[in-house]
């Protein structure tokens, strides 16, 4: 199973209904935030940082947008460290 047809599978069992299906391009941009907060924050802050951009996202965000703050955000945080 590929991890979009594992997207699919959970949008389908969350009963995501009216929501578009997620492509190779939407998965690499949460799995690259995820890299740029584990490698920049901590590891924990990898899922953390995901839900709360599809928190954003479901209030409305644009998703690449939010996403680009949020790795900006992250990568900040890896120079103070």
């Amino acid at each position: 199973m590929t991890l979009v047809e594992w997207a699919e599978a959970v949008r389908r069992e969350l009963e995501l209904t009216g929501t578009e299906p997620l492509g190779k391009e939407d998965v690499d941009r949460v799995l690259d935030l995820a890299k740029d907060a584990a490698h920049s924050v901590a590891r924990p802050a990898a899922p953390l940082t995901t839900y709360l951009l599809g928190i954003a996202v479901g209030r409305g965000a644009d998703p690449v947008r939010a996403a680009e703050v949020l790795s900006r955000l992250a990568l900040s945080h890896k120079d103070d460290s």
